[in-house]
C-alpha cells in the first residue's frame, strides 16, 4: 500500500502538471463516474491527506482517489507510451499536452462541494503525519479513545488517530524509538507518544526529500538479517486482528 510519503510525492507531480490547468478531456472505466463533468474545469489544487489524494476543482468539487494496495497515478506527455497496460486505467484526465492516468485505484469518486466532512473516510481522518503544523494534541486525544491495551504497532496504522503512516514507517519509527510493536498504548506517556509520532514524521519527510523510499531500511523486510544497531537477527511477525501486517523488529533493541 502506498504510504503518506509516496502520496505526497504523487501529489507534487500532479500539482506540477495539472495545477492551474483546464481539463480538456476525461475518460473512465469506473461505472457511474461522471467523467465528462471534469471537462472544462480547472484544477485549483492537489492535496495528499494521509493516504488519500484530492484534486480540487474550480467548481468546488473534489476528485477523490484512494490507492490502497494496488493503485497509482502516472503523468505522461500526450502520445508517450504508458508504463502499465491500458486495461488497468481507471481514470484518464487530459490537460493540454499532458495526461494523468489513475491505475487500479479501488476508490475513484467526484465529491460535491463541502462534502468532505461527511465522507465516511475523509471525515474521520486523524492529523496528517506530514503536515507542517502536525497537531500532536489531537493525535494524543484520538489515541486515548483506543483501548488501553492496543498495541503500538496497530495504533500507528490507525488512520483515524494519525493519517499517512503505513507498515514501512511504523516499523522504522518503532525501531528508532526502541519500542516493541506489541507494547500496549497505555504504557507510553504523552511525551513518549509524541516522540514516536515525530520519529515517523521525520523519517517520512526524509523520504520525500530524497524523492524515493530508502533502500537501506533499519528493520523493514530484513527478517533474519543482523540489526544495524546491535547485530541481533531481525524478526518479523504478523500483528493486527482485522488486516494483519508483518511487524519487523529487533528483539534486543525493542524488548517486549
Amino acid at each position: 500500500m502506498p504510504e503518506g510519503d509516496t502520496l505526497y510525492r504523487t501529489a507534487e507531480t500532479l500539482r506540477r502538471w495539472l495545477g492551474g490547468r483546464e481539463i480538456t478531456a476525461a475518460q473512465t472505466r469506473v461505472a457511474g463516474f461522471p467523467a465528462l463533468r471534469l471537462v472544462g474545469q480547472r484544477v485549483e489544487g492537489v492535496e495528499a491527506r494521509g493516504k488519500h489524494l484530492l484534486l480540487r476543482l474550480d467548481s468546488g468539487q473534489v476528485l477523490h482517489t484512494h490507492l490502497r494496495m494496488s493503485g497509482s497515478w502516472h503523468v505522461y506527455p500526450t502520445g508517450q507510451r504508458w508504463r502499465r497496460p491500458e486495461y488497468q486505467a481507471r481514470l484518464v484526465v487530459e490537460a493540454g499536452d499532458h495526461l494523468a492516468v489513475c491505475f487500479n485505484a479501488p476508490t475513484v469518486e467526484l465529491l460535491q462541494p463541502k462534502a468532505e466532512g461527511a465522507h465516511p473516510s475523509l471525515g474521520k481522518l486523524g492529523p496528517d503525519v506530514l503536515a507542517a503544523d502536525l497537531d500532536l494534541d489531537e493525535v494524543r486525544r484520538r489515541a486515548r479513545t483506543r483501548p488501553p491495551d492496543m498495541a503500538l504497532g496497530e495504533l500507528l496504522l490507525d488512520q483515524q488517530v494519525v493519517s499517512g503512516v503505513g507498515n514501512i514507517w511504523r516499523c522504522e519509527a518503532l525501531f528508532v524509538e526502541h519500542r516493541n510493536p506489541w507494547t500496549e498504548r497505555q504504557k507510553l506517556t504523552d511525551e513518549e507518544l509524541d516522540a514516536l509520532i515525530l520519529a515517523a514524521a521525520k523519517l517520512m519527510r526524509t523520504s520525500v526529500e530524497r524523492g524515493h523510499q530508502s533502500g537501506t531500511h533499519l528493520v523493514y523486510r530484513r527478517t533474519g538479517r543482523p540489526c544495524r544497531r546491535c547485530g541481533t537477527r531481525i524478526e518479523g511477525r504478523l500483528l493486527g486482528a482485522d488486516q494483519p501486517r508483518t511487524a519487523y523488529f529487533c528483539p534486543s533493541c525493542q524488548p517486549a
